[in-house]
């Protein structure tokens, strides 16, 4: 096992570790933990938009619409949380995480054709294993509640690949991949590789929760208007 992949094994524990203690011990500790998880993304996303060559004015905008998106991020983050249980929200972050590591996994297994200039290490191979690994956390809960008697969904269990789930499952990952680029896109345009170095064997957080911050508001959002999900 290399430095490197020890660093990030430690970290991805102790984050892991946080998020669960402050989604299960109250809603104000899950708001603490996602304003100032959004204020050091806003803050390395500024830092990246500072070094693309740009007029004043576009970077102004840029900023504005990054606030506005962490905003909407926030307030959807904590009123799914408020309004549901820890165990929705913690089945939307895996799907996510899911999708990432899938596509990071079986891109550099399998490789093959890039999928856009935007980002040249991602690969088609890539993305089609994040849609594959995003349907991974619905078999867990479902284990999960094999082993613990409980109903999680207040669904029973034979009810998780039916009806919306695994629409689910590939909304959010096609939502996150999307998230991944857009960061990829100004990354690559300010010439960085990583948003930042403040988990160490992860670069930034920006890098780590790209993908959700676009999927959270996307997934709440449409829920609103469309009542697509109908366990939250």
């Amino acid at each position: 096992m290399t430095k490197e992949l020890k660093k990030r094994i430690v970290t991805s524990i102790v984050l892991l570790t946080i998020v669960l203690n402050c989604l299960y011990i109250n809603n104000f500790s899950w708001l603490i933990l996602i304003c100032i998880v959004s204020f050091f993304s806003w803050l390395e996303f500024f830092n990246i938009v500072k070094k693309i060559r740009v007029n004043s004015f576009l970077k102004g905008i840029l900023n504005i619409f990054s606030i506005i998106l962490l905003l909407l991020f926030i307030h959807s983050a904590h009123t799914i949380k408020a309004t549901s249980t820890p165990e929705i929200v913690l089945f939307l972050l895996l799907v996510c995480i899911f999708s990432d590591v899938g596509g990071y996994v079986v891109g550099k297994t399998i490789g093959g054709k890039k999928l856009t200039k935007i980002s040249p290490n991602k690969t088609v191979s890539g993305s089609l294993g994040s849609f594959l690994f995003s349907l991974f956390p619905p078999g867990i809960f479902i284990i999960l509640e094999g082993i613990t008697k409980l109903n999680y969904f207040t669904l029973s269990s034979n009810t998780y690949f039916e009806n919306d789930i695994i629409f689910i499952c590939i909304i959010l990952s096609f939502i996150c991949q999307i998230g991944d680029l857009i960061i990829s896109y100004f990354k690559r345009k300010a010439k960085v590789k990583d948003t930042g170095k403040i988990l160490p064997g992860h670069g930034g957080i920006l890098d780590r929760i790209d993908g959700i911050i676009f999927a959270i508001p996307a997934i709440y959002y449409l829920n609103n208007n469309f009542n697509i999900i109908y366990w939250f």
